[in-house]
């Protein structure tokens, strides 16, 4: 019971955390961004969307931690007629923001994003997968939770069980 409740006050205060970021880093510099791997259906880690139709899950093994710490990574969308679309994306959890750079669908398979923009993780229904996975393994706080294995494990993990071990289930 008492880990619930830790997990649930984490939880709560890293939405709050991610509800207000510092002035973003002006040296920053993000790095080229690698092509997307190939995408995946086996062996994903589910993600609990609330009210979506799709099913989404991430490939694990595409999580990476750049050192300019943005946290990439494949998200797998199922709908319920079985059509299979992938995004690659990147968390940056210094500022609470999120960008695709490419789309995979049946039929091109993956497409670049051209120009796309950094967008807040708060405020749409388009990233609300990427929000979950924010706060359910990617980030603590303004931070990324650790190396790629940390953030799977987490990310695993039961609900009661996530950032466990002084602060993260290290």
């Amino acid at each position: 019971m008492h880990r619930r409740i830790l997990a649930l006050a984490l939880a709560c205060a890293a939405g709050a955390a991610t509800a207000q970021f510092s002035t973003p880093d002006p040296d920053w510099k993000e790095l080229e961004t690698p092509p997307p791997p190939a995408l995946r259906t086996q062996g994903l880690i589910a993600l609990d969307i609330p009210g979506s139709s799709l099913r989404f899950g991430v490939d694990p093994g595409s999580i990476v931690v750049g050192t300019d710490g943005v946290v990439r990574y494949v998200v797998v969308a199922t709908s319920p007629s079985g059509t299979v679309n992938g995004m690659y994306e990147g968390i940056r959890c210094s500022s609470g923001e999120v960008k695709v750079y490419a789309r995979h669908n049946p039929d091109s398979g993956w497409v670049q994003v051209k120009n796309s923009d950094w967008q807040p993780l708060h405020g749409g229904t388009n990233f609300r997968y990427s929000l979950y996975l924010a706060r359910n393994g990617v980030c603590v706080g303004h931070s990324n939770n650790g190396p790629a294995v940390q953030i799977v494990r987490d990310l695993k993990a039961p609900h009661d069980r996530r950032f466990e071990r002084g602060g993260v289930n290290r």
